[in-house]
């Protein structure tokens, strides 16, 4: 799914326009982006968690040559998906959605 058919389809869903929905869209993308790069993490129920999570140093291995390299610490984002979004990917009911115009 592209983007603006996420617009859309959601747009229909909220019965918004399609310009507002892409600026909710976007500001949600920029709330989540700067909470997690901040460490906090962002909720949202039915559908999951956001955070960052820290990586140690390590060694690694080339493995073109099999060489042994020092991979540096690192910081991730991580998503853990919400119970219900689990139920409804193992067969539970959907929403329904708006038919998109």
């Amino acid at each position: 799914m592209t983007k603006g058919e996420l617009v859309a389809l959601v747009a229909a869903q909220a019965g918004t326009g399609n310009g507002d929905t892409e600026k909710v869209l976007d500001a949600f993308r920029d709330v989540i982006q700067a909470k997690v790069k901040a460490g906090d993490d962002v909720a949202y129920p039915g559908l999951g968690k956001f955070s960052r999570v820290a990586r140690k140093a390590r060694m690694g291995r080339n493995p073109q040559t099999g060489a042994a390299i020092k991979v540096a610490a690192s910081k991730a984002p991580k998503f853990t998906a919400a119970a219900g979004l689990k139920a409804i990917v193992n067969g539970g009911p959907a929403p329904k959605l708006a038919k998109v115009k």
